[in-house]
């Protein structure tokens, strides 16, 4: 499913429907270039899980983890740092030993919503079933808008999906 952004509200438009077919144990995986709105995207959808304004929703690059309370438990990841900089074999597993060691899997399991930014290639590791959702920012910096193409990795976030594009305009 493709949804355009033209403005920052449909940003927030897009998170508040998908915040109301969200439960516990769901998994969402933010991917996209720097500057394309994951984190944007996960203060929306924080927001729009109860998470008061007061509380900030910031980006867990340098912490990792950043949990928070709204109508279910959410877990904040990023896994931009995870594995270091590099792309020599073995880095992509070494990511996935540091990402298990974060719990995120457990979290799952005892009932939180996981959203994890450049989390994409972890899918497995977070214990499958994601709904990945892959925002796109236009080539110019300076241009308006965003995309998002949503896509499900299991029958649960299939049935999330399939709520959602009834939900939304085309």
């Amino acid at each position: 499913m493709r949804i355009e952004l033209p403005r920052r509200r449909s940003t927030i438009r897009l998170a508040r429907a998908l915040a109301g077919r969200l439960a516990g144990g769901d998994l969402v995986v933010l991917a996209g270039d720097l500057g394309a709105g994951k984190t944007f995207f996960a203060r929306a959808l924080c927001r729009a899980l109860g998470v008061p304004q007061e509380i900030p929703v910031t980006s867990p690059t340098f912490t990792l983890v950043h949990e928070h309370e709204g109508r279910i438990p959410i877990a904040h990841a990023d896994a931009y740092r995870l594995g270091g900089a590099s792309s020599a074999a073995g880095a992509e597993g070494d990511a996935a030993a540091e990402l298990a060691q974060l719990g995120l899997r457990e979290r799952r399991a005892e009932g939180a919503l996981v959203v994890v930014e450049w989390g994409e290639p972890f899918v497995e590791a977070l214990g499958g079933d994601a709904l990945v959702i892959r925002l796109e920012a236009p080539e110019d910096p300076s241009a308006p808008g965003r995309a998002a193409e949503i896509r499900a990795t299991g029958a649960r976030s299939a049935a999330v999906l399939a709520a959602l594009e009834g939900q939304m305009e085309p």
